[in-house]
């Protein structure tokens, strides 16, 4: 169990760092001491809200909670090359090689919403402060940015020393909710659904995803750590990301979808489309398997997304690779049509090309994506915010975004779900409807919720 040690461990480092020679050049610091066995759940839900966060890749057995703010660029989506070309040039700067973690909304025209929930059109903070765990080990990890935060010398030496460790690990449980509310409802859906239908018939649209909104009410407020943690538990391999306001809402979700992996100038992406549930038993399961692979519907619609990210890297890349045949995803409550990319980048492309040429694939958008895109506008009437778009970590060698789907903002006593199902010819108003509900259930069934069927 971590004791104050810790504290004066990590306090002797930071201010021997900032007490020293001040240095006209800016670099980053990035100091590390060891902790015992402590649960990151129970970490962060001490330390104090407004910049709380949690990251832990797909496969990854790498999960890091951090708190606080070393620095942070933000704002409207007109000003996401600024804020890109500011975070380069940390990086690129002598010293540590730390990560720049947040999210990109899934519109960025200019005259998109701005705020939403809290949330601006982007944000990206590199942590003050990092419980890392990987493996069997366990670092406390603080960056400083100099010569800057040797004027906030005694702030940050008193932001240590407020770094809480608590004996115990999580507890609790979440209550169930006590209302829902749809949007649409499932009329309003039918009606999106025939539009989109229609748009084929005329040959506007090949592909259009769209999404619902699923708010639940509780009489109280959850705990947001409590909800993470038994979502993490209930989605394995998936990419599982929590995202505080200042204000204290809380974005969080389970994603299965890779947007894009950068090893130096190696890169990294998959396609994602067809869905079908896992099955009551091995020969349900087997048939739901056989029945997505043989889905003319399905691969059709796997092909919007694997191509247009095929031509994205193409026009990014010296060469690329594709998997012609889609295989199988297989996850705990479904399972998806999956095609892996990959490619080796020409030297003058950057991390925010790839994300501002890759996203919003076909998986999220639909083709012609500008078509596409314009259709979610006229038929959605809430704001995806930061549903669907690119959530992940930028560092000086590598980079990774997934795309942030099957998520929930949680405001106070009310936890906003939103999901989305690709529209096709040949799809249907109901199964439709039902593919949603199969998506949302990592957080319905936590709560112990029944899927909803095609009812308003």
């Amino acid at each position: 169990m971590p004791d104050r040690h810790v504290n004066e461990r990590l306090r002797f480092a930071v201010e021997r760092q900032l007490t020293g020679d001040a240095s006209d050049e800016r670099y980053l610091v990035r100091l590390e001491v060891p902790v015992p066995e402590v649960d990151l759940f129970a970490w962060l839900q001490a330390q104090a809200p407004g910049a709380r966060m949690m990251w832990r890749g797909r496969h990854a057995d790498d999960l890091v909670a951090m708190s606080g703010a070393a620095m942070c660029v933000e704002g409207a989506a007109p000003g996401i090359s600024a804020a890109a070309a500011s975070m380069e040039d940390i990086l690129n700067r002598p010293g540590a090689e730390p990560r720049f973690y947040g999210g990109v909304r899934f519109d960025l025209s200019p005259d998109a919403a701005g705020d939403w929930f809290g949330f601006p059109s982007y944000r990206f903070i590199l942590p003050r402060f990092e419980l890392h765990r990987r493996g069997a080990r366990t670092l406390l990890c603080c960056n400083l940015v100099l010569p800057e935060d040797a004027d906030d010398r005694e702030a940050i030496l008193e932001d240590v020393d407020r770094l809480e460790f608590p004996a115990r690990s999580i507890n609790g449980r979440i209550e169930r909710p006590v209302r829902r509310h749809d949007n649409p409802g499932f009329d309003g859906w039918k009606a999106q659904v025939r539009w989109s239908l229609d748009a084929f018939e005329r040959d506007v649209l090949e592909k259009v995803v769209l999404a619902r909104r699923v708010d639940l009410a509780f009489d109280s407020d959850p705990d947001p750590l409590l909800l993470f943690r038994d979502l993490q538990n209930a989605t394995p391999h998936c990419f599982h990301y929590l995202f505080e306001s200042e204000g204290g809402t809380v974005f969080m979700g389970a994603t299965p979808e890779r947007l894009f992996f950068r090893r130096g100038r190696e890169v990294f992406s998959e396609a994602v489309a067809g869905t079908r549930p896992r099955g009551a038993s091995a020969d349900d399961d087997e048939a739901y398997r056989a029945s997505l692979l043989a889905s003319e519907k399905d691969q059709r619609e796997h092909r919007f997304v694997r191509d247009s990210i095929r031509d994205v890297l193409a026009q990014l890349c010296e060469s690329v690779n594709v998997d012609e045949v889609a295989s199988e995803m297989r996850l705990s409550s479904g399972r998806h049509l999956y095609s892996r990319l990959s490619g080796t980048l020409r030297s003058d492309v950057t991390d925010l090309d790839l994300l501002l040429n890759l996203h919003p694939t076909p998986a999220v958008g639909g083709h012609p994506t500008l078509d596409a895109v314009d259709a979610i506008r006229s038929l959605e009437d809430f704001d995806r915010g930061w549903y669907a778009g690119p959530i992940g970590w930028l560092g000086r060698d590598s980079a990774e975004f997934a795309v942030a789907l099957r998520c929930g903002v949680l405001d106070g006593s009310v936890l906003s779900l939103f999901s989305g199902a690709g529209l096709v010819q040949g799809s249907e108003c109901g199964a439709e409807w039902l593919e949603i509900e199969q998506k949302i259930t990592d957080f319905t069934k936590v709560l112990g919720l029944a899927v909803q069927r095609t009812k308003s």
